[in-house]
């Protein structure tokens, strides 16, 4: 059958018109070209679907019948065109997002529902990991943007700091410092210490183990857990102390006690982080949203 957008487009007209001079007009095609492609579409149909006479056209119950037919083929048509567009500039689609702790405790859940209102037809797709799995699930394609322990040095990346945070420790209620509300760093240099399994948490450990040599010791970690919840449940068993980011504080579970550290001035950078070679609608939307929210809010602080 040999019926196309154009005959669907003209028969519309005509309807909406029930006039074939003011039909062609709006459709700005000659008035002969309009009839022949009227009677072209009876005949592949094999149906009338206009009454004509001198003086009015009037259109059949078939031809009402396929008129409505023919407006949704129409809206489903211009709705393909416009998520065709949208998908186009990024305004559809997946965002594969990775996160750690410290991102996911912090500013990064505001960031995101922020997105999602500015771009509802975007589906975000947030995945926690560690730093160096972030790093490689990047390189393989899985994820398209990273919010990892930073500042990231690589070739193929760039990177925008998101987040920066002081450092504290926390120690669990009955332990000789939790009476106190800050302590220095060498406090803690006979200490047990529990945290994240060294090849995992290497970029957090490239922060806290130059501060602990400074402060003359190196932590001896006695306890690990993959993640913060971990962490900070074994600290709460007495097993040891921590030392993690301000933003945990948010989840520390009863009997636990945050402690400042005096004279550590560090502060831990979460950054975005995302490979220039592979990027997409969606994800330069992201980027850009994130390079304006930093502008707007002055940077990390």
């Amino acid at each position: 059958m040999k019926i196309g957008l154009r005959h669907i487009r003209y028969f519309i007209a005509v309807a909406d018109e029930l006039h074939f001079r003011r039909a062609a007009v709006q459709l700005g095609v000659a008035q002969p070209a309009l009839s022949r492609a009227i009677q072209h579409l009876e005949q592949e149909l094999e149906v009338v679907l206009f009454d004509r006479s001198n003086r009015n056209v009037r259109i059949t119950d078939a031809g009402r019948r396929f008129l409505d037919g023919c407006k949704g083929i129409m809206n489903s048509v211009e709705h393909t065109i416009e998520d065709a567009r949208r998908v186009h500039h990024g305004q559809i689609g997946n965002l594969r997002i990775g996160y750690t702790d410290m991102a996911i405790a912090g500013v990064l859940p505001t960031l995101l529902k922020a997105f999602q209102v500015q771009e509802p037809r975007i589906v975000l797709q947030p995945h926690h990991d560690v730093t160096s799995r972030q790093l490689q699930k990047l390189d393989e394609g899985v994820l398209d943007i990273g919010c990892v322990t930073g500042p990231i040095n690589r070739s193929g990346f760039e990177q925008l700091p998101i987040q920066s945070e002081k450092l504290i420790c926390v120690v669990y209620e009955s332990h000789r410092l939790a009476d106190r509300r800050s302590i220095h760093l060498e406090e803690l240099a006979h200490e047990d210490f529990v945290h994240g399994p060294t090849k995992d948490w290497e970029h957090f450990y490239s922060y806290l183990i130059p501060l602990c040599r400074k402060s003359g010791f190196i932590p001896s970690i006695v306890q690990e857990a993959y993640n913060s919840a971990g962490i900070l449940g074994l600290v709460a068993c007495g097993m040891g102390v921590t030392v993690l980011t301000e933003s945990s504080r948010k989840t520390l579970p009863n009997g636990l006690v945050p402690l400042e550290l005096d004279g550590v001035t560090e502060r831990l950078q979460t950054v975005a982080l995302w490979k220039t070679d592979t990027m997409t609608g969606s994800k330069s939307l992201f980027i850009d949203y994130l390079c304006r929210k930093s502008r707007e809010d002055g940077g990390v602080s």
